[in-house]
């Protein structure tokens, strides 16, 4: 309850502060002569509290611990504005039970609901609110709808000349600042919300190792690459050129055009060091795919400015198809069943159930983590007659398509719109108009890195090594060439605008290669029989005191003993083949032998029919009628 004497409208006397202050106390239960005293010396020295603010930094910090409390009443009572550099240095331990009965409460109870309901917990919101939002609060004097950005700005500029003068990091600031303004964004205080955290560097900056004469042209050739390709496309060959323009300053300083590029003295040395070169990150050597990315870098900027007329360009070819190394060809890195079982499972015992999510709806569609991210939540169509169909937003290839989805996936979607945290439309990166993304946390986009990290985690859970988004999308066309997906359709799915990128999943598990390899074995093992004598024995269920007749395996018996198969190595092509050989023979002598084989063949072919092996128990059948054709002859020549 608020206590409206507590907080009498302005001007004030020192006295009425004073009994202000008093009455303040007793209701905290607090207060004792000291604080009373330090009280009266702070009004008699500044009877206008705010004269207070305008003393040096030092001075306001060097209250002590008897005058504080006063000054953190005045503050949150409406009293004073210390300013910003004051509310960076002093730590406001108690600032939660003083506003409790202050005016800026009913302001930070609703800043802090607004919070939770965008997926903070308690604590962080609690903190995001006495850490930023209370100091705007006091030092603007104004209520929560009136703040700005530009009281954002000074808090932030307060926090940088901190740790300017102290090295005292404000990560932590940055951090809940950033936070505090998506959340004001989402009560609809800010008009846009809060840029990325971090910025990309310009593309001067980038290019500060090229040599001074050269780096005009290498910053106006990408700045002209905006207008073809995407941001992150100029990006990487930003990244690729500067490589190049290091290398022209280490080995030719003095170079001051690019129309004086010389085939023998700048390019082949410097495709001669590619394989040398190392990731700037890993410390490992470049792989040959980035080898061929910054061949294919530098030659298209040389060939664009010739082709563009440039006075700087140079007067002929200088890179050749014959300079990019030969490319290793590796199959798509996808997951083994077991593998993806695990880590399917692993991802639903997730506690972060969003990125989780996010995860198993990529491996069920096959999405590319931006297509993946990009989802709205308008993204589910139900066609009448055709089912339900995932709208993938454009990607990589710059292209839409639909994915059909089946109803585990469609309860998975469900799922993620109750977990996922609601509020205003967000940017869209591509077009920049409102959208509402299938993927909000904290009132902004889940980021790759996010999901990258709840991979990793879920793949240590699951006892897997390092598993990468993309490979759920491999696995996800892994799963459909088996199943004998049609090329066209694979294409359609992934949304690949050519067959090679299809291919590469139909080289994996090639029909056409098993039947061929599988007719050659049966061939060569009729012609030249066994291919492995030393076979080791494969490890069958243990039959040591049972009959070797009732083991779960294809059984044979043998004129010395008995063959067992695993049922998935199938009918063996060679069992009994004596017994139906035209140039097989027997006599009286072989009755009992002959007898017992019957009675055995007998039992198989009825234990085979009992398990639902009907070409098992055929061939038994075949062996039965056999032998009692051998029997009946045997016994009319005896």
């Amino acid at each position: 309850m608020q206590h409206a004497h507590d907080f009498a409208p302005r001007p004030e006397t020192p006295a009425e502060v004073q009994a202000a202050y008093l009455a303040h106390l007793r209701r905290r239960g607090r207060g004792n002569p000291a604080y009373t005293q330090a009280a009266r010396s702070f009004l008699n020295r500044w009877p206008t509290v705010a004269d207070w603010a305008a003393e040096p930094l030092d001075k306001r910090l060097a209250a002590n611990c008897s005058t504080r409390p006063f000054i953190t009443f005045l503050m949150v009572s409406g009293r004073l504005a210390p300013g910003y550099d004051y509310l960076v240095y002093r730590k406001l331990s108690s600032i939660w039970l003083e506003l409790a009965v202050s005016p800026l409460n009913a302001d930070l109870q609703r800043f802090v609901s607004t919070a939770k309901e965008l997926g903070f917990t308690d604590r962080v919101a609690s903190a995001i609110a006495s850490q930023i939002i209370a100091r705007l609060l006091i030092q603007t004097q104004r209520p929560l709808t009136g703040l700005c950005e530009d009281d954002l700005a000074d808090l932030l500029q307060a926090c940088r000349l901190r740790e300017e003068h102290t090295g005292r990091g404000a990560k932590h600031y940055r951090s809940t600042l950033h936070s505090a303004r998506q959340i004001l964004f989402h009560l609809g205080i800010l008009d846009s919300e809060a840029p990325p955290a971090t910025t990309a560097h310009s593309l001067e900056d980038r290019m500060a190792d090229v040599p001074a004469a050269l780096r005009p042209a290498f910053v106006g050739y990408l700045n002209r690459k905006y207008a073809t390709c995407a941001p992150k496309t100029v990006s990487s060959i930003a990244t690729r050129l500067a490589h190049f323009g290091r290398f022209l300053a280490v080995t030719d300083p003095e170079l001051t055009s690019l129309a004086h590029l010389d085939r023998r003295r700048h390019v082949e040395p410097y495709l001669a060091s590619l394989p040398t070169a190392v990731n700037s990150v890993t410390g490992a050597p470049i792989t040959v795919a980035d080898r061929i990315r910054r061949v294919h870098a530098v030659g298209h900027f040389l060939a664009e400015i010739t082709e563009w007329g440039w006075d700087d360009a140079p007067a002929r070819k200088l890179i050749f198809r014959g300079d990019l190394p030969r490319p290793q060809r590796f199959l798509p890195r996808y997951l083994p069943v077991n593998s993806d079982r695990r880590l399917a499972a692993a991802l639903a015992d997730s506690p972060y159930h969003l990125a989780a999510d996010a995860l198993l709806l990529q491996r069920a569609c096959g999405l590319r983590i931006g297509e993946l991210l990009d989802l709205e939540l308008d993204c589910i169509h139900e066609i009448p007659g055709q089912g339900s169909w995932l709208k993938v937003p454009l990607g990589k290839l710059d292209s839409e398509r639909m994915v059909p989805i089946d109803d585990d996936v469609l309860t998975l979607v469900d799922r993620i719109t109750t977990t996922r945290t609601h509020g205003r439309p967000l940017r869209h990166p591509r077009t920049g108009a409102p959208a509402d993304f299938l993927f909000t946390h904290h009132g902004k986009r889940l980021s790759q890195n996010a999901l990258r990290a709840e991979l990793n985690r879920a793949a240590a859970a699951a006892g897997l090594d390092h598993i990468t988004p993309h490979q759920l999308r491999h696995t996800y066309a892994t799963a459909l060439v088996n199943a004998g997906v049609s090329l066209q359709a694979l294409m359609a799915l992934l949304g690949h605008v050519s067959t090679q990128m299809s291919l590469r999943y139909a080289h994996l598990f090639d029909s056409t290669v098993r039947t061929e390899y599988e007719r050659a074995l049966d061939l060569a093992k009729s012609q030249i029989g066994t291919l492995a004598v030393d076979r080791p024995q494969l490890p069958i269920t243990d039959i040591t005191g049972s009959d070797w007749k009732h083991a779960p395996a294809i059984k044979s018996r043998l004129a010395g003993g008995y063959c067992l198969r695993a049922p998935a190595q199938g009918t063996c092509p060679y069992a009994n083949i004596c017994e139906h050989c035209p140039s097989f023979h027997t006599d009286a002598t072989h009755l009992g032998v002959l007898a017992a084989q019957r009675i055995d063949a007998q039992q198989l072919a009825e234990d085979a029919e009992s398990r639902g092996w009907i070409d098992e128990a055929r061939r038994h059948q075949q062996l039965v009628t056999r032998l009692d054709t051998l029997i009946a002859s045997t016994t009319e020549t005896a």
